[in-house]
This record gives structure tokens, sequence and C-alpha cells, in this order.
């Protein structure tokens, strides 16, 4: 019998290389364009069975070798659940309490989320803090070898298992960055991950920084704590957050939500549309704003997934945060995990997610406000401009032999930080625009 779907169970797309040293503005919501309709009543295929039935007793005899019954169902389930989409699978008793676990914010691996693209594993986001961030990978990376192995046409659960292994151990992956460089190989150890999925910091004195790395159940409660502690460091005046979501795979439902509640004072949150009854769900916001008004700049990139685009479409309808950076990922279906039994499940794609204003994030993703790839930040020094100089002057003065500085001067060089602007060029951006908003006393992208 199916469980009835819970908010709790609604989880974000992705394999996260887990366990054992491997591995969610307007006040009345618009309806989508099309409301999907149940189709008609049919007969049992029996002819269909019959085959299936041939197939299997076909194999079972003639196959080189002896097949388990068992494993020839679990072959046929997960082929049938692998031919609907790309999210939805078949989850044995190892995989399901990997993904129970992950979504608590601690599993083994290499920390990065991937999908499947053109036969080739596509890396959706690295996560911060793990081997895979450290190791340089990018959104749309595309794994092409792991440890000398091609990937092409390879399932992806055998791709993620070939990932998988014991902390410590070394694991090399091919990787294709771009269509006009040639690939380049990349070295990682795997570890056991601890994911701290709010990290925060001050920029300037009344300007906020919180970075969401994934949705995990506790993230809400995590933000607001963070927050509050910002508040503290800054007399309890915050003038404006940046609130970063890049390279956020998602993650559960319920964290989205409570991190969109968080800044909105009313109105519809995300609400999901499917086919059964059970399926339909409207989240709404409750009437506090944790930073009474004051303006919020949210940004995105290609490697902002599922309940990040919740997060950002949710701000963005109603009028709330100035959504920029680059076109999101664009996963907006809902995966529910209805159980078999104790140790086994399915990860079914049920339902889609809507904005408040309507929009279906499933295969768009959300457009920012602004457009702003990442960019580079020289100082006019180092940027070669064909200006005039001093030193193009007719008799103009040698620059001398300059004085040795002080041990002292040397010391604050070496511990003097980068500007922001060459730290992180988007941030620098979106720092920038906050303290517009706050100036034009603008909550967001009005």
């Amino acid at each position: 019998m199916k469980t009835p779907i819970k908010p709790g169970l609604l989880l974000s797309f992705g394999i996260l290389l887990a366990l054992t040293g491997a591995r969610a503005g307007a006040e009345t919501a618009a309806p989508p364009a099309t409301t999907p309709t149940p189709p008609p009543a049919q007969d049992l295929p029996l002819d269909d069975l019959r085959t299936f039935a041939e197939v299997f007793g076909r194999i079972k005899a003639d196959y080189v070798e002896g097949v388990q019954d068992k494993a020839l169902i679990e072959n046929a389930i997960r082929g049938m659940l692998s031919g609907l989409d790309p999210h939805s699978s078949y989850l044995d008793s190892e995989e399901y309490r990997e993904l129970q676990v992950g979504t608590k914010g601690e599993f083994g691996g290499l920390g990065i989320e991937v999908g499947q693209e053109d036969g080739f594993v596509k890396v959706i986001a690295p996560i911060d803090d793990t081997p895979a961030q450290r190791a340089g990978l990018q959104a749309g990376d595309t794994i092409v070898r792991i440890d000398e192995k091609p990937v092409k046409g390879m399932n992806l659960d055998d791709a993620v298992k070939l990932m998988r292994g014991q902390p410590g151990t070394k694991i090399q992956l091919t990787i294709l960055r771009g269509t006009d460089k040639p690939p380049f190989e990349v070295t990682l150890e795997r570890a056991v991950i601890q994911v701290a999925s709010v990290k925060s910091r001050t920029l300037e004195p009344g300007y906020a920084y919180v970075r969401l790395s994934q949705f995990q159940s506790h993230t809400a409660e995590d933000m607001l704590k963070a927050i509050d502690e910002l508040k503290k460091a800054n007399d309890g005046n915050l003038k404006g957050l940046v609130l970063d979501l890049r390279n956020n795979p998602g993650g559960v439902l319920n964290g989205a939500v409570g991190v969109s509640d968080a800044f909105l004072t009313d109105g519809l949150i995300v609400y999901t549309q499917g086919r059964i009854k059970d399926s339909r769900m409207q989240f709404k916001a409750g009437p506090d704003d944790v930073l009474n008004g004051a303006p919020i700049v949210v940004l995105v990139n290609s490697g902002s997934a599922s309940a990040s685009e919740i997060v950002a479409g949710a701000l963005q309808d109603h009028k709330r945060a100035l959504v920029m950076g680059s076109q999101t990922f664009g996963k907006g279906s809902v995966q529910t995990i209805v159980p078999i039994d104790d140790s086994r499940a399915l990860k079914l794609t049920t339902a889609r997610y809507y904005t408040p204003l309507g929009r279906s994030i499933q295969a768009q993703g959300i457009t920012p406000d602004i457009m702003l790839e990442r960019g580079e930040f020289k100082p006019l020094a180092e940027q070669n401009l064909n200006a005039l100089k001093e030193a193009n002057l007719v008799r103009h003065l040698s620059e001398g032999a300059p004085p040795e500085p002080e041990a002292k001067d040397k010391e604050n060089e070496k511990d003097k930080k980068p500007p922001l602007a060459a730290e992180d060029f988007q941030l620098f951006e979106a720092l920038n625009m906050l303290k517009g908003l706050n100036r034009l006393g603008l909550r967001g992208n009005q």
C-alpha cells in the first residue's frame, strides 16, 4: 500500500555520494497553463505481461550464468523507473538508508551532486568544504572517466557506486569543462563529510552575508540563529542581506519553505501539483519578517537547483528580494519517497513545483532580475590599459631605488586580505546593489 505523501518526504533531485566511505507577491496561486488529467482507464496489458514473462524465463534458462529471481525482478523495477525521467529510481536497502542519512547533513564520499546528461555524468554542484569543492570542480563539469573507466553509456547508479569507497582512498576523475578545452584529470581523496549548511559573516558594518550550501531539515533554524548573531554583531541593525544560493543543489522541501518564510509576512511560498490528490499542496508564509523589511539580494547560478529555486522564485515573485547571477538549473519536479517495506522504497516523481505567481520551475529555472556572470577583478594597474603614463613623457625622471620597507610594513603586507572584488566579484556587485537599495529605501526588486 502506498504511503500518503508528507512534506518532509519530498526530496530534491540529485545523487549524493554517500555513506560507508563513498555513499521548496501573490496572495493566491495562479494555475499552471495546463492541468494534468488522469489517463483513461486501460485493461491489464496481458500481451505485454506475457512477453515480460517469456523474457524472464528465457534469461533464466539461457543466460551464460545463473541469475537469481530477485536480481532479475529488481533490475526490471529499476528499468521501469529509470525510463520515466532522470529522477525516479528504485532504492534498495543501502540506497534508502543513504538517502535518509544524507538529508540530515552527514554522509561520506566526495561531496558532489551529480546527474546524467547525454550518457555522461554531469556535476550539478560541489558542496562547500568537501573534496570536490577543494579540488575545484564546478557546476556544469562533465565527468567522462572514473579511474580510467569510460562513463559514456554507464548507468548513473553504477557511476555513483564507482565513485564510492572508504574514507582516505583516492579516486581519479577525468573532467571536461566547456567544448573548446581538452579534458583534464583531478585526483580526490574520499572523506566522511559533515555538511554545515549555513555560513555567515559581516561584509561591512550593517551588511550581512549568509551562505546556504544545501537545504537540510535544520537549515532554516540554523539560518535564523546565524542572522540573530549577525544582528548582535551589528548593534541590532542590519541594513541588508546577501543570501548566497550559488551551487546549492537543493534538499528537503521544508528547509526551503522555512527559509522563504523567514523573510515573507504573508502569501504563498510554493505549491505543487500532480495527478493524485495528495500531491497538490500549498505552503504559505507566516506574519514575521526576520529582517523587518531590510533589502535582500539573492545570488544564484546554474548550480542552484530545486529547493534553491523555490526560495529564489518565492522572494522574487513577492518582490521581497532582487535575484542576481545566472539562470538556475531548472529542477522543478517533486520526488516522493514511497516505501515498499521497512528497507526498500521508490523515489517517484509525483508533481511539479510552481512559484507563487504560477511559474513552473521545471526545465525553465529562475531568471535573475540582473544577469551577472562570474567575473575576474583586476586592479587598474594590472589591466594593461593604453593610457598615457608618466613613463611615456619625454625626459621623465627615473624611478630611483625604492627605500627598503620596515619589517612591520612587510608583516602587514603579508597579512593584508585581497579586496572583496578580487575574492568574489559577484558578491562584490551584490553588496553594491544592496547599498543602493538601502539608500533608496527599497526592499528588493521594486
